[in-house]
């Protein structure tokens, strides 16, 4: 009872019995009539030895193994007494024990049962302690060697914040070792900001003032010496996103209005952008200088200024990125805009420049290098702006340091020189020198296009998705016709012409490629999301493959949901393999049955079944554009805005995968634990997790010692003792020093460290001390205690 309370306390135990033949002598007497030999098997008997065929017969037999033909059951007669019934058959006699899960039990006298007898055992108990028989397990050794409970997944923490990582767990058997691995590579070990605790029953790491290089995935390895396990916990550290990558554009200048387009942050800070914040400042002589803001919530990566600003002005714009964290640091300053020149800006030059390739100035010579508009894996994007003319670029500078980097570098100005198309990116010309290679491109300022169709006053419709398609699929259609294919065909490469049309171009051919006829082309990269199942699987890649992108995209346009996206890039890439997918009814309610057709016709995963670009746009949805915008509707965007949300920007070289990482994904299981990832463990790591054997070696050491007991003559004594140590002992028993040795009254037990010695019947004889020694290749231990029959 607890403070007065008349509500009893529930007291619940789990019991095994456990019911162990012996080998017995049968005395068959009464035989007579001179048999000189008995047929034994014909009841049931098999003889071990020769038969006796006089009045006394004995018969060393094999026991029959005991089962339950009723489970035990559990019932309360009384406050003192709890009832174990159950039926069990064989031919006795037969020792029966009773084992109380997570508890130690005491002395208790069972009488041997008959064939099919009853088995009917009281357990006396207390308000608060119960007893029992046998040792109890300590760990149970079903399931799996180390358990998790309830482990955290994802941990978010703010820079300068700190963050606590933490694992409790169970394990079946000690001692325990455990370390944590940083994204796979390295071992997270006590530093000056980190701390790492662990026991045999937790592990954690706690990080102080974090900053964005602590985020990733930690993997924490507990280890026993029946096996392994891992979870993998992912940190997201929050901060306030960079600036934005360039100063503002402005375009489409008028007499009312002007555009300011500009490129998204390079990084997000850990929280997908928001939205930005366009500021404006007068500038001119006694101009006071301060930036005002022109909005506070723009939701794309470009703003039409139509009122606030005087027409006779000097005005200069800048840009700060959003998220939930906070408001960036401003972008680079725009060019000063006087407004009284408002529609005398020059035209755009109706042809480009002519494509040569220079090899005797660099870049700087002829243009100026500003801002930095993008970061991929081998090269980074400039823009650039003519030295005498003052028209705006684009600069490709690649980072090719190798010969073998020159050489890709160079092949694809080669390729782009080969494609020249109102819908793709036009290559104007190309520098390359000893020091340097650059391609320059065109300047396209309008953004993405899964970022122009969130913005909240851009109609989102089905019919403008298929002219969207229909331009996407002539401009691959020209590169097809070239023997080239893209391979990376994704929505952060298909931009938008300008900041108020519907026009498009394909960018980024990094990865894309000639196929040579008769040649298999094989390749190991692609974007998990878009990437087709023959690149998975190593097999001949053609323009088939980027028709499965192309119907990735498709489906991402009409209803905002990626149809193969997993958690992880292994779940993606097995979901792509399996080529399964489904039209979700919510996301597809309005959607025509043409759209999902098309769709359905382009991810097919037979290659040969998909449609090619001609197919497509002779495909039936392309040709319904205006039966569908007399009833269009307008689709929503929360889900598109979720999906951009959850690719955070990525920058292309981050969203490209390489080779070996590929191969990992596709073909490698997991080889360490119980929550796999997709990336091999790195040496250091291989080291770490190695080492957790050589940590849980010991030498044997008693947890729980002998106890000295007495016990009255006839009844039974348990003497139990825990020891652990690794590699697992080996036992023996002494009594007075003399090993002692099995038989109908002495039982050994060993099991997860538990060492009982159990025995019954007890008379003088086995008065004395009792010593339980334990040993491994590290060493030994013993402890020993006392018994006394009283008699």
């Amino acid at each position: 009872m607890d403070n007065g309370s008349t509500t009893p306390k529930m007291f619940v135990s789990t019991f095994r019995i456990n019911l162990k033949p012996v080998t017995p002598k049968h005395e068959v007497k009464g035989i007579k009539n001179g048999l000189g030999e008995m047929d034994t098997t014909q009841h049931g008997i098999n003889t071990q030895g020769p038969l006796r065929t006089e009045n006394s017969l004995t018969l060393n037999c094999l026991p029959e193994e005991p089962y339950f033909k009723e489970s035990p059951q559990a019932c309360i007669e009384d406050r003192n007494y709890i009832v174990l019934q159950g039926a069990v058959t064989r031919s006795p006699p037969l020792r029966i024990s009773c084992l109380q899960i997570e508890k130690e039990t005491s002395d208790l006298k069972f009488p041997r049962s008959s064939s099919d007898e009853k088995v009917d055992h009281r357990i006396t108990r207390t308000s608060s302690t119960t007893q029992h028989t046998c040792p109890r397990r300590e760990e149970s050794s079903d399931g799996p060697p180390v358990e998790f409970l309830n482990p955290q997944d994802h941990v978010e923490a703010r820079v300068g914040w700190q963050a606590r990582l933490h694992c409790s767990f169970r394990s079946c058997s000690f001692p325990v070792a455990s370390c944590w691995i940083y994204n796979r590579e390295k071992v997270v070990a006590d530093k000056p900001r980190t701390l790492v605790e662990r026991s045999e029953t937790a592990s954690s790491v706690e990080i102080a003032q974090v900053c964005p290089e602590d985020a990733g995935a930690y993997t924490v390895v507990v280890r026993n010496c029946q096996g392994s396990a891992q979870h993998t916990v992912t940190l997201s550290v929050i901060d306030r996103p960079h600036p934005p990558a360039s100063c503002p554009v402005v375009s489409k200048l008028s007499t009312q209005s002007l555009v300011l387009s500009w490129s998204g942050s390079s990084y997000d800070g850990g929280s997908a952008i928001t939205g930005y914040v366009v500021e404006v400042r007068q500038e001119g002589p006694g101009k006071p200088g301060n930036w005002s803001k022109l909005v506070t919530r723009c939701k794309s990566t470009s703003y039409q200024v139509t009122s606030g600003l005087d027409l006779q002005a000097v005005y200069s714009f800048r840009v700060r990125a959003c998220n939930l964290a906070g408001v960036s640091e401003p972008s680079a300053a725009s060019e000063c805009v006087k407004m009284d020149t408002i529609g005398h800006s020059k035209e755009e030059p109706k042809s480009y420049l002519p494509i040569t390739i220079n090899t005797t100035n660099q870049i700087k010579d002829h243009y100026n290098v500003h801002e930095k508009l993008g970061v991929g894996k081998f090269s980074t994007v400039f823009r650039l702006s003519h030295k005498e003319s003052g028209q705006v670029f684009a600069g490709k500078f690649y980072r090719a340091r190798s010969s073998r980097e020159k050489v890709l570098a160079r092949k694809e100005i080669e390729l782009m020189n080969c494609l020249h198309h109102p819908k793709l990116v036009e290559c104007l010309g190309a520098y390359d020198t000893r020091s340097e290679i650059v391609m320059l491109l065109e300047y396209i300022a309008g953004g993405e296009l899964f970022t122009r169709i969130v913005d909240d006053n851009f109609e989102h419709t089905e019919p403008n998705s298929a002219r969207y398609m229909q331009q996407l699929l002539e401009g691959m259609q020209y590169v097809h016709r070239q023997n080239i294919v893209h391979l990376d065909l994704k929505p952060e490469n298909i931009v938008c012409v300008d900041n108020t049309g519907t026009c498009i171009k394909i960018i980024d051919f990094g990865l894309a490629a000639k196929i040579e006829a008769g040649v298999k082309h094989r390749v190991l990269h692609g974007t998990p999301e878009f990437v087709a199942p023959e690149v998975i699987s190593y097999e001949p890649v053609g323009a088939s493959t980027d028709m499965w992108s192309i119907g990735v995209i498709c489906y991402i346009l009409l209803s905002g949901e990626s149809p193969f996206q997993g958690n992880t890039d292994t779940e993606t890439l097995a979901l792509v393999t399996t080529a399964h997918y489904e039209f979700n009814q919510e996301s597809f309610e309005d959607i025509s049955d043409l759209a999902k057709d098309f769709i359905a016709a382009l991810l097919k995963k037979d290659t040969r079944c998909r449609l090619l670009c001609d197919e497509a746009l002779a495909h039936p949805w392309m040709a319904s554009f205006n039966t569908l915008a007399h009833r269009a509707k307008s689709l929503k965007k929360d889900k598109m805005r979720h999906f951009l949300a959850k690719r955070k920007w990525k920058k292309t070289g981050k969203a490209v995968l390489a080779l070996g990482r590929i191969a990992n994904l596709s073909s490698r299981p997991d080889s360490a634990g119980n929550s796999g990832d997709e990336a091999s463990w790195k040496p250091e790591a291989e080291r770490a997790i190695r080492s957790l054997d050589q940590e849980l070696q010991s030498e044997p050491c008693f947890k729980k010692a002998l106890s000295d007991t007495s016990q009255p003559q006839g009844s039974t004594a348990h003497l139990v003792c825990h020891v652990q140590g690794y590699p697992e002992p080996e036992v023996s028993w002494l009594r007075n020093q003399e090993p002692v040795v099995e038989s109908l009254t002495v039982t050994v037990e060993y099991q997860d460290g538990v060492c009982a010695l159990v025995l019954t019947d007890l008379g003088p004889a086995d008065s004395g001390v009792y010593e339980c020694k334990a040993t491994n290749r590290l060493g030994e231990a013993m402890c020993s205690a006392r018994l006394t029959v009283e008699l």
